[in-house]
């Protein structure tokens, strides 16, 4: 007899697990979880292309930019045409070594030695008349050469090439060779003018020739 209650009580004992896996049949409660909100991360990626859109309207505002440089270099085009000319009052004697003083401080200022050119009117530069004592050929190739100050008499010194700096040393010779020397020079000087010499005959060959 005591066997049939016992009986129940294990019945009883059975359902209750039973109801455990009905709470179990809850879990699809989880699984719109995993589903569809992992893809929301993606929207963070949107405002990459639109980052790419402001770049594309910064090129064409560089492109006006340039429009400007062309007309910079109509300035130094103009500046160019006409070199400065610098007067050194000297006597006829003197006007050589006013010319070498001046050569001197161009040097000095930063100046290459190849971007002097030097024309006498009267007596030859010793150092003219020393490397022209090797023969023309020798000389002219120094002045080829580029790399130093090159000293020419007026009567040869159509044959030199411009030069960034021209000197004038007015010591002396005929009206003429100076008118000459100095038209030359003016015409080969890129950048200055540098004439020693009398200001007075100066200023009358340079209103005549130049």
């Amino acid at each position: 007899m005591p066997l049939i209650p016992e009986e129940p009580q294990i019945h009883e004992s059975a359902q209750g697990p039973r109801a455990t896996p009905a709470s179990g049949r809850t879990a699809p409660t989880p699984r719109p979880v995993p589903g569809p909100r992992p893809a929301a991360p993606s929207r963070p990626g949107r405002p990459g292309p639109l980052r790419a859109t402001p770049p594309v309207q910064r090129t064409p505002r560089d492109v006006p930019a340039p429009k400007p440089g062309p007309s910079a270099p109509a300035a130094p085009a103009a500046a160019s045409a006409t070199p400065q000319i610098q007067l050194i009052p000297a006597s006829a004697e003197g006007a050589l070594d006013a010319a070498e003083e001046a050569v001197d401080l161009l040097l000095d200022s930063g100046r290459a030695p190849g971007d002097v050119l030097v024309i006498t009117t009267g007596e030859s530069h010793p150092w003219a008349a020393h490397e022209l004592s090797f023969g023309e050929a020798s000389y002219w190739a120094q002045h080829d050469a580029g790399d130093d100050v090159f000293y020419a008499d007026a009567a040869v010194a159509d044959r030199a090439a411009s030069r960034p700096v021209v000197v004038v040393a007015v010591n002396g010779g005929p009206e003429a060779a100076a008118v000459g020397a100095l038209s030359l020079a003016h015409s080969r000087a890129g950048a200055l003018l540098i004439v020693c010499g009398d200001p007075q005959r100066i200023n009358s060959v340079l209103g005549a020739g130049v």
